[in-house]
């Protein structure tokens, strides 16, 4: 445990430098942080889970989640790299021996970009077994045409992992039959059949719309097995699960800190009005709430680190530190009244930063129905 708390340590001393009015500027011209960036890069922490022989520090997802929780609780927003850790888990996983020597140790320096994980479509959402962006294979080339949403940081990135079909949904054998993971350079992509197109969100999240006109890419580039791509993106998807859980940790740990603060110093009718129970206990039930998700975070990621299979306890993490950061938040901001409203305590950036979590990457009633069906062995509801 006590390298888990010098990397704490490491990190703050980081983020100390990139305060929470950095990020409100980023967040008012929709701004990317390229100096938080190189500075986490050139630390080794956005490299750490990438192995050593790759030039990273070959560490676990227990010490990804710290990193990422610290970020989020110094005030910052980890969304604008975080996918880089858990993307490059796929390549790390399922990519041939050449892809890996290619791609690691190019992330790991900082030389290139692995942030942006391409699976879904307008027209599917979280029905990630029928989209329809198709990958047919001509030669030495996959032609893939077709159309992904809410793709996050590629105007940002080099290289995106990305999932289409490459068999017709009346031929698969199964609901995950068919579909296929490719490595995709972003770099020139917008003069060779890519079009894209930024999403005015409500967070600063830099998400996009892509247009795959019959786009190019290579037969080297398809990561892992033909047709079984939705395996390589799972690995994936429960590692983010995790991280995001752990920024969620993050946030609501953000958010306490604030909430007591104030109440501890703000005076009303000549007394603190954290001396009010109404005030007071609101705040410590946040406080139980965190540090319960917070285990399961934990447990959730040492399975992970372990080669255990992890997918409940993944989706458990990431639904409870959701729900723990969005309650800290509501009470972070009734607690400081009106002023909670006003962007120069912060609050509202988080408080929007941390509300995406319900629904991403992946909503809490798929979440439900996950564990309905798969774990209490109840009836598929659809």
């Amino acid at each position: 445990m006590e390298h888990l708390e010098e990397i704490r340590q490491s990190v703050r001393a980081i983020c100390a430098s990139f305060g929470e009015d950095y990020w409100r500027e980023l967040d008012k011209t929709s701004g990317y942080p390229t100096d938080f960036v190189k500075e986490v890069t050139k630390s080794g922490f956005l490299g750490c889970l990438i192995p050593e022989e790759y030039g990273g520090a070959g560490l676990g997802l227990v010490e990804a989640c710290v990193v990422l929780e610290e970020i989020s609780r110094s005030g910052g927003h980890p969304g604008a790299a975080h996918a880089q850790m858990y993307v490059m888990g796929c390549v790390l996983r399922h990519g041939t021996p050449e892809q890996k020597q290619k791609y690691l140790p190019a992330v790991a320096s900082g030389e290139l970009r692995l942030q942006s994980f391409g699976v879904t479509e307008p027209t599917t959402g979280t029905d990630t077994t029928s989209l329809k962006t198709k990958a047919k294979r001509v030669g030495d080339t996959y032609v893939i045409n077709g159309q992904k949403v809410w793709i996050s940081r590629v105007k940002h990135s080099d290289l995106m992992v990305m999932l289409a079909r490459t068999k017709p949904i009346e031929e698969r054998t199964s609901k995950t039959d068919g579909l296929s993971c490719f490595i995709v350079d972003l770099r020139d992509a917008e003069a060779c059949g890519l079009s894209i197109k930024p999403i005015d969100a409500m967070i600063n999240h830099h998400a996009c719309e892509l247009f795959f006109d019959n786009f190019e890419v290579p037969v080297k580039n398809l990561l892992g097995e033909e047709h079984k791509g939705f395996k390589v993106i799972m690995d994936g998807m429960n590692a983010e699960r995790i991280l995001i859980g752990a920024e969620c940790i993050g946030d609501a740990r953000y958010f306490i800190d604030k909430a007591k603060t104030y109440a501890s110093e703000r005076v009303v009718f000549n007394r603190p009005i954290g001396q009010n129970q109404g005030v007071a206990f609101p705040i410590a039930q946040n406080y139980a709430q965190t540090e319960a998700a917070n285990l399961m975070v934990e447990k959730a990621a040492r399975l992970f680190d372990a080669g255990k299979p992890c997918g409940a306890e993944a989706n458990m993490a990431k639904m409870l530190a959701a729900d723990a950061s969005w309650k800290a938040g509501d009470t972070c901001l009734q607690t400081h009244g009106g002023f909670g409203m006003s962007r120069e305590y912060h609050i509202e950036r988080k408080l929007r930063e941390t509300r995406l979590y319900q629904i991403a990457a992946i909503s809490t009633n798929l979440i439900l129905s996950y564990l309905s069906e798969h774990v209490l062995g109840m009836p598929r509801s659809f």
